[in-house]
């Protein structure tokens, strides 16, 4: 519930990505117990996965994405970072993205007002 933002900028998304994203968040924050939000991407729901001991996954029901704070994070995003610009290649949009995130991650207050509903603040709080 502090606002802060963890990702993982990757070539592809499969399940071996989702452990080691998994495993990043887990190390991050190993002292907090974490409810992530799921959409229904095959990564997220494979039985492969291996999900740490402070980390409990929430699916969302299949084609939600109104339920899925991440898209309005992504949308914060695109309106930030993305406004208006075409790039010649995908490292252009790879760069953008890597300074735009810690742009994003250095102000919680924005990502808690874009991700703390009250819906997931109470799964939150019966989880702990």
């Amino acid at each position: 519930m502090q606002g802060e933002l963890d990702w993982k900028i990757c070539p592809e998304m499969n399940t071996e990505r989702m452990n080691e994203f998994l495993q990043q968040t887990s190390q991050a924050h190993a002292s907090e117990f974490i409810v992530m939000i799921l959409d229904g991407a095959s990564s997220h729901r494979s039985q492969e996965l291996r999900v740490p001991e402070n980390i409990r996954l929430h699916r969302l029901p299949g084609y939600s994405p109104e339920l899925n704070p991440q898209e309005h994070v992504w949308d914060e995003l695109r309106e930030k970072e993305f406004p208006n610009r075409v790039f010649d290649s995908m490292d252009g949009v790879l760069a953008q993205l890597e300074a735009g995130l810690p742009r994003m991650a250095a102000n919680p207050e924005a990502l808690k007002s874009l991700t703390a509903w009250p819906w997931i603040v109470s799964i939150n709080m019966n989880a702990t």
